[in-house]
């Protein structure tokens, strides 16, 4: 697959986001829940690391219990538990590799990689918690618009110096005008949520070049399903710090 692979993937994920917040808190959860898997299957996979079956269950899980955590658990406290998934995948990460011995492949790589996969798998539940978050689901929907933006930057196959200040500016613009005709968001939080979810879109898709490499399909579900996943907790902290 190619390396536009990435936003049309993100782009069915966001699409699927929206529909499930407005539609049932259930239908949410499945959805975190799936993008939580499809980012633990396909991780290992774009790094290029072993093991790569144990490790999709070690870093997919712990983002399904913080989907679960974040639907349930009472208000303010909607992410309170997503360190301690994040604490707990990670230590079985470092246990993995400590069962798989001394002078392995990519040992470093791997567990390094593979903490960040957590990390990304369990920021998903913040989609959950932006469309609990006072009964407000418009910042979601501000989210989701900057997200796409980006991501439709990033099918443009252009050099990054052209495509990267393209999807920032363009998710910044988008996040504004998403708030004033969908909600009545502030520019500010909408304009900072826009330029915020744009830097690490395009990031990831500088990583994705990088690479250099064609994507397999695996490959590209990870890629594309955990930045997706990242902006979700990062539209819920602008929500909650800049408007209340």
């Amino acid at each position: 697959m190619k390396t536009w692979s990435m936003g049309v993937i993100g782009l069915a994920g966001l699409a699927a986001i929206i529909a499930a917040t407005y539609s049932s808190p259930a239908a949410l959860l499945g959805v975190a829940g799936l993008t939580a898997l499809g980012t633990g299957i396909g991780w290992p996979y774009f790094l290029g690391i072993p093991a790569k079956k144990t490790l999709a269950a070690l870093i997919g899980l712990p983002g399904v219990g913080s989907a679960i955590a974040a639907t349930y658990l009472p208000a303010p406290g909607f992410l309170d538990w997503t360190p301690s998934f994040i604490a707990a995948g990670v230590t079985a990460i470092f246990v993995m590799q400590l069962l798989r011995g001394t002078g392995q492949a990519q040992r470093l790589e791997s567990t390094l990689g593979s903490c960040a996969g957590v990390m990304l798998s369990c920021l998903g539940a913040g989609w959950i918690a932006s469309s609990r978050f006072n009964g407000v689901r418009e910042m979601v929907l501000v989210a989701a618009i900057s997200s796409a933006i980006a991501l439709l930057a990033g099918l443009i196959r252009w050099p990054d110096r052209v495509v990267a200040p393209l999807g920032i500016i363009g998710a910044g613009l988008a996040g504004p005008l998403a708030g004033l005709v969908f909600s009545d968001i502030a520019v500010l939080p909408a304009a900072l949520v826009g330029v915020v979810v744009g830097s690490v879109l395009v990031s990831f898709r500088r990583l994705v070049v990088l690479r250099g490499e064609t994507l397999d399909l695996p490959a590209a579900l990870g890629i594309g399903l955990a930045p997706v996943s990242a902006v979700g907790s990062l539209a819920y902290f602008i929500d909650k710090l800049l408007m209340y």
